[in-house]
């Protein structure tokens, strides 16, 4: 019989909140989203909805990923030693502990409005969807990109009611974002993927992939730019998107010899970029 703790540490595991770098580039896009709508501090209600439902959003992510992809963990080497790959939790247990955590985040949404509430369905829709994609397509990055960008439409509709056209743009800017940071993510599991049939962008790529990261992310900066000149930010924001760019710009240090451990830390260096980002909207709103 399992102990209360190994089976609280499982779970932890399982929900990855012991690797909060997927709430952090979830969260980021949100923020900065949130803090635009609100244009500045949203308030404490909004601020707690979105940040606890982006934790809780992941952590069901993660076990219907976990789920759908048990047979295959297994057989990666990053990813062998997963709780339900390895055992420790099975697939019933799995199920009910995402579904108890997706009842939670419903009971957030409940207290925004009806087109938040529509929104988060297709979000959840999409993040059903997801694990799936790498069976059948090459890109499942860009699917990966619209769901980590749904909280950018739900920020603006539960603040104002509605999903201006910067919103909009700001999504696509998040998803170029997020196929970038996605693509680096890929390439530690590009042989394992190979040998299991499985497809990314990392594959679609293939030698081109450093080439591709950076015309995402110099298309990402260049969206986030003129989502600055249509808000009339100032130089706080501009100085926020420099850091991003300098933080690219190492990223492709890390990943010049396309090493596991190089293209992983690459991806977790991403976190900073969300950050900077942030900072430089919310100083903005704070200082003008």
């Amino acid at each position: 019989m399992k102990s209360p703790g190994k089976n609280l540490r499982s779970y932890i595991e399982l929900t990855r909140l012991n690797r909060p770098i997927g709430i952090y580039l979830l969260l980021w896009p949100t923020l900065w989203a949130l803090w635009i709508a609100a244009e500045g501090w949203p308030g404490w209600h909004l601020f707690l909805v979105f940040t606890l439902g982006t934790i809780l959003t992941r952590s069901a992510g993660c076990i219907v990923n976990d789920v759908l992809d048990r047979k295959f963990d297994g057989r990666v080497k990053r990813t062998k030693n997963r709780v339900l790959a390895s055992g420790k939790v099975d697939s019933v247990e799995a199920i009910i502990l995402a579904i108890g955590i997706t009842l939670v985040a419903l009971l957030l949404v409940l207290t925004t409005n009806i087109l938040t509430m529509g929104l988060a369905a297709i979000a959840a829709v999409i993040t059903v969807i997801y694990p799936l994609m790498k069976r059948y397509t090459y890109v499942p990055q860009i699917i990966l990109g619209v769901a980590f960008s749904m909280g950018i439409p739900m920020a603006f509709s539960a603040s104002t009611g509605g999903v201006a056209i910067i919103a909009w743009l700001l999504l696509i800017a998040n998803l170029l974002w997020v196929v970038a940071y996605d693509t680096q993510y890929a390439m530690v599991d590009r042989d394992d993927d190979l040998l299991l049939g499985l497809k990314s962008t990392a594959i679609l790529f293939d030698d081109l992939d450093r080439h591709m990261i950076a015309l995402l992310q110099l298309t990402f900066i260049a969206a986030m730019l003129l989502t600055g000149h249509n808000l009339e930010f100032s130089v706080w924001y501009f100085l926020g998107l420099t850091t991003a760019l300098i933080l690219f710009i190492y990223q492709h240090y890390l990943t010049w010899e396309r090493s596991r451990d190089g293209c992983f830390n690459a991806f977790l260096n991403n976190h900073w970029v969300g950050l900077s980002i942030f900072f430089g909207i919310a100083v903005q709103y704070q200082l003008g």
